[in-house]
């Protein structure tokens, strides 16, 4: 702008026009800050899901290594593998026999014969 631009710039002109630079500027650091492909919020959201994440594969590693001890205890032991033979499985030895005890039933229906009003027999049913 030339000089006597300048002296007729009004206030309110200049006011206009700080008020549009802070306007971009605001805008241009807000871009910086949120815009593109992965912005504050979405970083946040990433590293509270990476120590989700990581507390999981932690308590996997735990259950792996405890399983790994149980299945070398199981395989080293064969009085546990055949109690777990035949807690879990109903296996037995070979040379045993196994006993199978069954819940007593509805009883079926009595079939005798029963009088009736008349006097005479009829089936039960």
């Amino acid at each position: 702008m030339s000089k006597a631009s300048r002296r007729t710039e009004t206030p309110f002109r200049r006011l206009l026009r700080r008020s549009a630079w802070t306007v971009g500027t605001l805008l241009v650091l807000a871009f910086a800050i949120e815009g593109g492909e992965y912005g504050t919020r979405d970083v946040l959201v990433q590293r509270t899901r990476k120590q989700t994440l990581t507390a999981d594969v932690a308590q996997l590693r735990v259950d792996v290594d405890s399983l790994k001890v149980e299945y070398t205890t199981v395989t080293k032991d064969t009085m546990r593998l055949e109690r777990i033979a035949r807690e879990q499985y109903g296996m037995v030895r070979g040379d045993k026999e196994l006993l199978y005890f069954a819940r007593a039933t509805r009883v079926a229906r009595d079939t005798t014969t029963r009088v009736d009003s008349t006097g005479k027999a009829s089936p039960r049913g």
